[in-house]
C-alpha cells in the first residue's frame, strides 16, 4: 500500500521539475512512511511513498524496465492477491524476475499484456505507467473503487495522485470550488468520476485512462453485468462460503504484522473466524480489534439505527475464535478534539460529514498501527449481501431516488439545513439527486423474464455497489492510510460481488433476514449471538459530553463573525444549534454542528476559491 503521483506535460523536460515533483510526493508522505522514490524522462515524472508490505527490501518504486523501445516506469498502491499465479505465467513466458513483490509482476504484466493486464488481476489497485515506447501515460484503478485516483488535466499533459492532496500541491492546479463541486459535498450520492475539486477527475473504477499528445481517453474494463443466476439455495451457498475461505487465505499474504477489524456484527466477525481458522493450521492466532467508547455499553439507548452495543457480540466472537483481542476505548474529549478534526480534513482533502464516525474511525486506525500494518474490514458486505435497513423499507425501495436518502432524511433531516438560503436556492440538490439518479439506473440492465420487484431489487443492489459503497471505501482509505494502515476489504472481490449481484433477492433473502447469504455461509464459525443479531451500523458515542464540545467550538466560531465559513452557513441556525439543550439528543443538530465545524476547518486548510454563483 502506498500513495502515488505524477506528472506528464509534453511540451516540457521535467526532469527540471524536482521542486514540483518533490512536494507532490511529499503529501503522501501518510500513505507510505518507509520509503519515498522520484523518476524523470523528458515530458514524465513519477512519485512514490511506500508502505512496506511484501518484499519489504525488494518492492522500492518507481520501478523501471529498459526495451530497445524505450522505458517503462510504474508507481503502484495496493495490493495484487494473485500475483503468484501471475508470476508463474510471465515466468513461463520468458520473463525473469529480481524482486518477490508484487509490484513487479505488474510491471512485467504490463510489458507482456499492456493495458489488459488490469483484467487479469485480483487485488485492490492504483496505478500508473509511463510508456516511454508510445510516449503515453496509462492509468489503472481496480474494479470496485478500493484503492483511490485522481487526474487533472492539463494543457498540454496531466497531473495525477492517490489524493487531491498530491495535485493541488502542483502550481498548475486551482484550488477551485464551484456550485457542481458543493453540490457533491452536500449529496450522498458519489457521482462516478467527480471529485469536487474544479477541474479534477477520479479515474473510475474499473477503468483505463490513457493519456498521450493526442489527449485523454478512458476505457472500462470491468462493469457490473446481469446475468441468470442456475445454483439452487445450497449450491449458493456453499459457493459463497467457498470463495470467502479462498478470499480471505489470499487476503492473509504479507510480511508484517496482520490482524482484524471486529464490530460484533455478522460481516466482521464472518471474517474474523475464518481468519482465525486458517491463521490456525500454521500455529498462529489472529489479533484482533474493536472500537468502543467510555461507558457506552452499560448506558446503550436503542434508537432507529442502532438497537444494541457492540461490545458484548466483539467479545463473543473473540472468545469463540480464540483471537488476540483488544478494544480500543475512546472518550468524548478525543472525539471532539480540533487536532484531530483536523487530522480528518487534511486526509480526506474535504469535509465530508462523518462526524465523530470519522474521528473515531481515524483514531482506531491509530491506535491498531502501533501493533498492526495490515487489517482486514467487512466493509461492503451490507452493499453485496442486502444488509442495510433501506433494502427491507418499502418506501425506500420504491422510491424514484437513491434508497439511503430516505433512510438518512428521516434519521437525519436535511443535510442541507445547515447553508444559507440563497445558498440552498442555488445548489438546487434535488434536481442535483434526481439527474444523479436516472443516470445511475439507466446503465442497469435486466434479465430476460425478471419480474418487477426482483428487477427493482437489482436497481437498489446495482446502486449500492456503485454509488454508496464507494462513499464508504473512500472513507476507509483516507482512514487508515492517514496513518500507514493498510485496510483489505475481502468483501470487494469481484469473483464475490459478480456472483452475489447475479444472485436473485429471493435468495439473498430466504429467511426473511439481511445478509441471509452470508449468514448461513459462516453458520459454522459464528457465535449465536452474531448470528441472531440484526444489523447494527458502525457506531457512534452517545456521550452528551461530546455534543455539549461541539457547541463550545460553535460559540468560538460565532465570535468569529467575518470567518469565511459564513459565506457558506447560517449564522442563525448555527447560533440556535450552539444554544439548544442536549444536542447529543438531536441527530439533525449534532449533524449540522459537525458539518459547519468541519467546514470551518476545510476553509482554514486549503482557502478554496469557491465561486457560488
Amino acid at each position: 500500500m502506498c500513495g502515488i503521483t505524477g506528472w506528464v506535460s509534453f511540451e516540457r523536460d521535467l526532469t527540471t521539475e524536482s521542486t514540483a515533483l518533490h512536494a507532490m510526493t511529499e503529501t503522501m508522505a501518510c500513505r507510505g512512511p518507509d520509503d519515498r522514490g522520484t523518476w524523470a524522462e523528458g515530458p514524465a515524472a513519477l512519485g512514490h511513498r511506500r508502505l512496506a508490505i511484501i518484499d519489504l527490501p525488494g518492492g522500492r518504486q518507481p520501478m523501471s524496465l529498459s526495451t530497445p523501445e524505450g522505458n517503462l516506469a510504474l508507481v503502484y498502491s495496493g495490493e495484487t492477491y494473485n500475483f503468484t499465479e501471475l508470476r508463474r505465467e510471465l515466468t513461463d513466458r520468458g520473463h525473469r524476475f529480481t524482486t518477490d513483490s508484487d509490484t513487479e509482476v505488474v510491471l512485467h504484466g504490463y510489458l507482456e499484456w499492456g493495458e489488459a493486464v488490469a483484467e487479469r488481476l485480483n487485488g485492490m489497485y492504483a496505478f500508473a505507467v509511463w510508456d516511454g515506447r508510445h510516449g503515453r501515460l496509462v492509468m489503472i484503478r481496480d474494479r470496485m473503487g478500493i484503492k483511490p485516483f485522481y487526474y487533472y488535466p492539463t494543457s498540454d499533459g496531466v497531473l495525477f495522485g492517490s489524493e487531491p492532496k498530491a495535485i493541488l500541491a502542483n502550481p498548475l492546479a486551482r484550488h477551485r470550488v464551484t456550485l457542481d463541486g458543493l453540490r457533491e459535498l452536500f449529496t450522498f450520492v458519489k457521482t462516478p468520476g467527480h471529485a469536487v475539486w474544479d477541474g479534477m477527475r477520479e479515474v473510475e473504477p474499473g477503468t483505463v485512462v490513457t493519456v498521450d499528445r493526442a489527449g485523454v481517453r478512458a476505457r472500462a474494463y470491468w462493469r457490473l453485468e446481469t446475468r441468470p443466476h442456475t445454483d439452487d439455495k445450497d449450491t449458493t451457498i456453499a459457493s459463497v462460503r467457498t470463495l470467502l475461505d479462498d478470499i480471505v487465505r489470499r487476503q492473509l499474504v504479507a510480511d508484517v504484522p496482520r490482524c482484524t477489524l471486529l464490530s460484533g456484527g455478522l460481516d466482521s466477525s464472518a471474517l474474523t473466524a475464518i481468519a482465525a481458522r486458517e491463521l490456525a493450521a500454521n500455529g498462529d492466532k489472529v489479533r484482533s480489534f474493536a472500537v468502543d467508547f467510555a461507558g457506552q455499553t452499560e448506558n446503550f439507548v436503542a434508537d432507529e439505527l442502532r438497537g444494541t452495543p457492540d461490545t458484548p457480540f466483539v467479545h463473543d466472537v473473540a472468545e469463540l475464535a480464540r483471537t488476540d483481542h483488544q478494544d480500543i476505548v475512546l472518550d468524548a474529549q478525543s472525539l471532539a478534539d480540533p487536532a484531530v478534526r483536523e487530522r480528518v480534513i487534511r486526509a480526506r482533502d474535504l469535509p465530508a460529514g462523518f462526524g465523530d464516525m470519522d474521528a473515531s474511525l481515524l483514531l482506531l486506525f491509530r491506535a491498531i498501527r502501533d501493533q498492526s500494518t495490515v487489517a482486514l474490514s467487512g466493509e461492503s458486505a451490507d452493499e453485496v449481501f442486502g444488509g442495510y435497513l433501506q433494502f427491507f423499507d418499502e418506501e425506500a425501495r420504491n422510491a424514484d431516488t437513491f434508497p439511503w436518502l430516505v433512510r438518512f432524511g428521516r434519521h437525519f433531516g436535511d443535510d442541507n439545513g445547515v447553508l444559507r438560503r440563497e445558498l440552498v436556492d442555488s445548489l438546487d440538490v434535488g434536481s442535483y439527486v434526481a439527474d444523479s439518479y436516472k443516470k445511475a439506473v439507466a446503465g442497469v440492465e435486466r434479465l430476460e423474464g425478471e419480474s418487477d420487484f426482483e428487477f427493482r431489487m437489482r436497481r437498489v443492489c446495482n446502486l449500492h455497489l456503485t454509488r454508496f459503497v464507494r462513499v464508504l471505501l473512500d472513507r476507509k482509505d483516507r482512514m487508515s492510510m492517514a496513518v500507514g494502515l493498510e485496510v483489505r476489504v475481502p468483501f470487494c472481490d469481484h469473483r464475490l460481488v459478480e456472483y452475489v449481484y447475479n444472485t436473485p433477492w429471493a435468495l439473498k433473502s430466504f429467511d426473511g433476514r439481511e445478509k441471509s447469504l452470508l449468514r448461513e455461509a459462516t453458520a459454522d464459525v459464528l457465535p449465536k449471538s452474531v448470528y441472531d443479531r440484526v444489523k447494527s451500523p458502525y457506531p457512534s458515542t452517545q456521550d452528551p459530553r461530546y455534543g455539549s464540545a461541539l457547541q463550545d467550538q460553535a460559540r468560538d466560531l460565532l465570535a468569529q463573525p467575518s470567518h469565511r465559513v459564513f459565506d457558506l452557513v447560517d449564522r442563525d441556525r448555527l447560533k440556535r444549534a450552539a444554544e439548544t439543550d442536549a444536542p447529543s439528543g438531536s441527530h439533525a443538530v449534532r449533524r449540522g454542528l459537525e458539518r459547519t465545524l468541519d467546514l470551518a476547518q476545510w476553509l482554514d486548510m486549503y482557502s478554496p476559491e469557491l465561486v457560488l454563483e
